[in-house]
């Protein structure tokens, strides 16, 4: 059984919505699109010595989750940017 709470649609912030789109969407559904978009980026590169952190010169990641990021970071920055 799905937890309602978690699949619950939420509003996403105007930095959030730059990557994701303004439409209201759950917390699972928003971290996917994210996931998507660092993947799509080209200004996005993956750390040669630690593959869990990334560096970026996107302007639309940058102003959400800085030039320099963990993969454990995005979850927690993101619902920052969920109402």
């Amino acid at each position: 059984m799905a937890n309602a709470a978690f699949n619950k649609p939420l509003t996403p912030s105007a930095t959030l919505a730059a990557i994701i789109g303004s439409k209201e969407i759950s917390r699972p559904e928003s971290l996917k699109k994210i996931w998507d978009y660092i993947k799509s980026s080209k200004e996005t590169k993956k750390d040669a010595k630690d593959g869990r952190k990334y560096h970026s010169t996107d302007a639309k990641l940058v102003a959400l989750l800085g030039s320099d990021f963990s993969m454990f970071d995005i979850a927690g920055k993101v619902s920052k940017n969920l109402k």
